[in-house]
């Protein structure tokens, strides 16, 4: 079993910056995909990006791409979304998630931090 906790979200000023935080528990950190989703309330959940085990591949949805970075350091078996040029449409509730090794689904799901871009 992992738990997700995330944190790092708020308010910030469309073009600010935020930096999320996701902390893990289990010592099979090292080994799961981890990935960053977000959710509006009446939209449904979307995929914004996606890290390896490894570090060594990231993905990304065409809407973040070039502004937002996902990297991980299994030490602290930790994994980071920062968060660049924000606009008042990435508004939502960033959501952590696992993916077990050899997994093709997401087992493992954070409680969320809400993010708001406004002036």
């Amino acid at each position: 079993q992992v738990q997700l906790v995330e944190s790092g979200g708020g308010l910030v000023q469309p073009g600010g910056s935020l930096k999320l935080s996701c902390a893990a528990s289990g010592r099979t950190f090292s080994t799961y995909a981890m990935g960053w989703f977000r959710q509006d309330p009446g939209k449904e959940r979307e995929f914004v990006a996606s890290i390896r085990w490894s570090g060594n591949r990231t993905y990304y949805s065409d809407s973040v791409k070039g502004r937002f970075t996902i990297s991980r350091d299994n030490a602290k078996y930790t994994v980071y979304l920062q968060m660049n040029s924000l606009r008042p449409e990435d508004t939502a509730v960033y959501y952590c998630a696992a993916a077990a090794f050899g997994s093709n689904t997401w087992n493992y799901w954070g409680q969320g931090t809400q993010v708001t871009v406004s002036s």
